[in-house]
């Protein structure tokens, strides 16, 4: 039998060489094999369930060939597979404003995955953050494109330098969750490329190898067979070459999805297989549809595969190996942001030798939702758990919000109150209606129908307030008189109004992963200052966000969102994008910038003008000359951390390609650059401008 796998080390000359005799070979349905997973409804019964318990085939491969299939795994905060380390959330991993950690993070997500016997990984979501009650918000970056594309970008090519195939998720337009699988996104022209599409563009730019579709539909037509999406813009005006899979289950309707630009169908062929075949034997469907397809998915399996391994044994050791889990403790420990302060903020042992620690979230290892982005972490230290291991034995007093009375009492008899506020997956995450599974833990049969109505759990929050019990909580920790630091856990904005003048400290800490305890205790007691900075608006009034319905059937996605509709509109936000407190003050000085070329080169000097070690995140904004309408009055563009010694000053450097800062035009589908005067703004937030200069494009 000849074996057509791909080997270590070819060259690109031996890899076209292989693709090419593959589909000299091939048969019409092995071909169309290649373009679908297979298996999984029979292994996720057989695994009682359990999302994750072995790889999934999704595409490629011919048995008789001896060509080995894609073998996928999910994982937005680590490896869904076996026990492996779980990151904080993404949007926390948002928050840090940090690349070259995301980076660093998706070569550690790229190492287990080879460990655990996969090479394809959905972990890099870059969806925009339209409003903060979609119930998948934990999962993406945050409400900013160009800030999406840079992490994104990190992460995936992270995860490759382990030649893993990374795909970029949920194209396109998919920032709403229980109506996804029916909603019609209505979108212009200038909106679907100006605010929707970059941060995909920047990944695939920057090398991330495949894309994963999205289940709604965008102007009409699902985005899993949508031409428009998946040819026209995505091969055509882009022109990318990997290949394109569907969304897990219920990801394309029609065998024309192929046509229309679609490759794999994951993770069974309920739609190519058979009927694909029919399609393809009726005249329907052209023959030269498949070999393309097959092109794209050969092409980057073997260059993934042909590449040499960074490492030369890929051991289950590596999996939540010391250096992984000191990573995520890393993560969690620059992704808190601190909203507020009066100066209870950092604790010391000296003032605070009693510490009340209230709230059942405090005690509940709360990672992020149950759906495809779970990860068995080996071990999830909780916050409760963090603190009590850093103050030492009977130093903590618990209560919680089912005994207002209790939590009072305890709090009074404390020197200091930590509050343990948010949401869990019963309150927000992905959306597992009780009829389906989509590979998540629940009862399914092989169709993926449920045996079983169940409760549906998950899905898109219905109130951006804390419930009304933790409320009370709070109140009645100020009650007692002594300082209360508030911590927040959840995927994205909360509204802290009505409650907050009670706090003398409030500091959000997403979903923290399996060291998120560790990190709150360093964090609240000054070991590390904070320094994660909100990656969405928070507002004063929920009304002040963009028009949700998280049970719509068509829903216009118009230009305005995030700081920029809040600036147009002149509504002050209760935190901006960018936003967030720190141990120690900055000062910036010296901004300057000069055209090089296509580029726009900036330094500042940044001064570390406090007392403690502390890193800062550089954000520069660019203010367009407002002759385009409607148009963002400034828009972030280049942004850095720099960890800063007291007293210690560094220069930092910024780049922007002058093609960032160009405009769709909506007749021409033309990109254009607005000439005149624009304005450089380094800012401590969208809303807190420290220096600008002006520079003529």
């Amino acid at each position: 039998m000849t074996h057509f796998a791909p080997a270590r080390g070819s060259s690109p000359t031996e890899i076209q060489a292989a693709v090419d005799a593959v589909l000299a070979e091939a048969t019409l349905e092995e071909k169309v094999g290649m373009m679908s997973g297979r298996g999984f409804f029979q292994a996720f019964l057989e695994d009682d369930r359990v999302w994750g318990a072995r790889p999934y085939r999704a595409g490629g491969g011919i048995e008789r060939l001896g060509l080995p299939p894609l073998w996928f795994t999910d994982g937005p905060r680590g490896v869904a597979r076996g026990s492996s380390t779980c990151f904080p959330c993404t949007m926390a991993r948002g928050a840090t404003f940090d690349p070259d950690l995301e980076h660093r993070i998706g070569q550690a997500m790229g190492v287990e995955i080879r460990a655990q016997g996969c090479d394809l990984s959905g972990a890099v979501c870059v969806n925009l953050l339209r409003h903060p009650a979609w119930g998948r918000a934990q999962e993406t970056y945050g409400e900013d494109s160009w800030h999406l594309g840079v992490m994104g970008a990190a992460l995936g090519t992270g995860i490759q330098a382990h030649n893993v195939v990374a795909t970029v998720k949920h194209f396109a337009l998919n920032s709403m969750e229980n109506a996804r699988f029916k909603v019609d996104v209505r979108v212009d022209e200038r909106t679907l490329h100006e605010i929707y599409l970059p941060h995909f563009k920047h990944c695939l730019d920057e090398g991330v190898a495949s894309v994963m579709s999205a289940y709604n539909k965008v102007n009409g037509e699902y985005c899993g067979q949508n031409r428009h999406l998946l040819t026209n813009v995505l091969r055509g005006e882009w022109g990318f070459s990997g290949f394109v899979h569907s969304d897990w289950v219920f990801g394309v309707h029609q065998p024309y999805g192929a046509a229309a630009g679609l490759d794999i169908e994951n993770p069974e062929p309920r739609v190519f297989g058979a009927k694909l075949v029919a399609a393809v034997e009726s005249g329907t469907v052209e023959p030269q549809v498949i070999d393309v397809a097959c092109q794209r998915i050969l092409s980057t399996q073997f260059r993934f595969a042909g590449a040499e391994d960074p490492l030369p044994e890929y051991g289950p050791e590596l999996v939540a190996c010391e250096a992984h889990v000191a990573l995520a403790l890393e993560a969690a420990e620059k992704s808190a942001v601190l909203l507020e302060n009066d100066g209870t903020l950092p604790f010391s042992r000296a003032r605070v030798a009693r510490l009340a620690v209230l709230g059942k979230l405090a005690a509940l290892e709360n990672t992020g939702d149950l759906g495809s982005s779970r990860v068995r972490a080996p071990h999830v230290i909780t916050p409760l758990q963090g603190l009590e291991r850093h103050m030492g034995e009977g130093a903590v007093l618990t209560a919680d919000e089912d005994d207002l009375d209790q939590a009072r009492a305890v709090a009074t008899q404390a020197d200091t109150v930590v509050v343990v506020v948010g949401y869990t997956a019963k309150e927000e995450g992905e959306y597992i209606p009780g009829d389906i599974s989509l590979g998540q833990e629940g009862d399914a049969a092989a169709d993926g129908r449920a045996g079983a109505p169940a409760e549906p759990r998950g899905g898109d929050r219905i109130d951006l307030t804390l419930p009304a019990d933790q409320i009370a909580l709070i109140e009645a920790a100020a009650a007692s008189g002594k300082p209360v630091v508030v911590v927040i856990v959840a995927g994205s904005a909360v509204l802290v109004e009505g409650w907050r003048e009670q706090a003398n400290a409030i500091l959000q800490t997403f979903y923290s992963g399996m060291e998120g305890g560790t990190a709150l205790a360093r964090l609240l007691f000054g070991e590390r200052s904070p320094s994660g900075r909100l990656p969405f608006t928070v507002a004063r009034r929920a009304e002040d966000y963009p028009f949700f319905d998280r049970d719509a059937t068509e829903i216009n996605y118009g230009y305005w969102h995030g700081y920029a509709k809040f600036e147009a509109e002149g509504v002050e936000p209760r935190y901006p994008f960018g936003h967030g407190l720190s141990y120690a003050g900055f000062g910036y000085r010296a901004l300057t910038a000069r055209l090089s070329g296509d580029r726009i080169e900036a330094t500042v000097a940044v001064r570390n003008e406090g007392t403690v070690a502390a890193e800062e995140v550089v954000q520069l904004y660019v203010e367009y000359p407002g002759g385009v309408k409607p148009r963002a009055a400034k828009q972030l563009r280049a942004f850095q951390r720099v960890g800063l010694l007291p007293g210690e000053t560094r220069i930092v450097r910024l780049s922007i390609a002058s093609d960032d800062l160009r405009y769709r035009d909506a007749a021409t589908r033309r990109w254009v650059l607005e000439r005149g005067e624009h304005r450089l703004i380094i800012a401590r937030s969208a809303t807190e401008e420290v220096l600008s200069v002006g520079m003529t494009l």
